[in-house]
């Protein structure tokens, strides 16, 4: 069973930097695609990007840039780097592994989200 928890959430002031870490236990990373999601009250769900086999991501154009997925084998771990934060980065935000891609609905099992809010 794949199970994803998640750390690293807080608050900042717009302009800093977070890095939220995935802990993933159940499957090797590789093996599988992980995500990061993000929910903003009253919006849906969105793809934030992603990582797969031999560490290849993928970015929602308006965070390519600013944030940066990596993995570490021996932990088990991805990690999301989060920097210039902006006010409308504020979201709960989750990790996700699953076949890939960007929708929701790909991915079968999720962390439990960690609040990120951003100050102006």
């Amino acid at each position: 069973q794949v199970q994803l928890v998640e750390s690293g959430g807080g608050l900042v002031q717009a302009g800093g930097s977070l890095r939220l870490s995935c802990a993933v236990s159940g499957v090797t990373l590789g093996s599988l695609t992980v995500g990061w999601f993000r929910q903003a009250p009253g919006k849906d769900r969105e793809f934030v990007g992603s990582i797969w086999s031999g560490w290849r991501t993928n970015y929602k154009a308006s965070v390519k840039g600013r944030f940066a997925i990596s993995g570490d084998n021996a932990k088990n771990t991805v990690y999301l780097q989060m920097n210039s934060l902006k006010p409308e980065d504020t979201a709960v935000y989750y990790c996700a592994a699953g076949s890939g891609g960007t929708g929701p609905t790909l991915y079968d099992a999720w962390g439990q989200g960690t609040q990120v809010t951003v100050s102006s």
